[in-house]
């Protein structure tokens, strides 16, 4: 045990004592869907995300109508200041397809999704369970072999 580690300690113990404290921030990245039609909007936006305080990058795909904001950020502040530009701006809905069971169900498939993007639901309302006594139903009825009936 050293010098360092007694004036660390002896440190710690004083910066207890205030009351005033910050909490650190988790470095995180938020990705938003925005509508931008021209480079005005895309640098307006860029603009006002990347003079936030804790922001560290600002990527923009104007033809996905996709922003990804890198930084020491809260997810809600980010969104709140991509909607304060005028544009119309929501949490990035969307997932890779493959990430989804099943990607072409009316909940999940969306047409305006970018390429290889289905809507991001979550898997019990998106899916439908056949438990086993309906596939017990389904096997006693043959359609290769009608006389094969079980019932009788």
């Amino acid at each position: 045990m050293g010098v360092g580690y007694t004036l660390d300690y002896f440190s710690g113990l004083l910066s207890n004592g205030h009351k005033k404290s910050k909490k650190r921030r988790q470095m995180q990245t938020v990705e938003l869907k925005v509508r931008m039609d021209c480079e005005g909007c895309e640098l307006k936006v860029k603009n006002a995300l990347s003079s936030m305080k804790g922001v560290k990058s600002v990527e923009i795909n104007r033809k996905e109508q996709k922003v990804t904001v890198s930084g020491y950020v809260e997810a809600n502040k980010v969104l709140k200041r991509a909607q304060s530009t005028g544009n119309k701006s929501e949490v990035w809905p969307y997932v890779p397809y493959n990430l989804v069971v099943n990607p072409y169900t009316a909940q999940v498939y969306d047409k305006k999704a970018p390429p290889g993007y289905v809507r991001k639901v979550d898997n019990t309302t998106a899916t439908t369970t056949m438990n086993y006594q309906d596939d017990h139903y389904i096997a006693m009825f043959s359609d290769d072999n009608p006389n094969s009936c079980s019932i009788m």
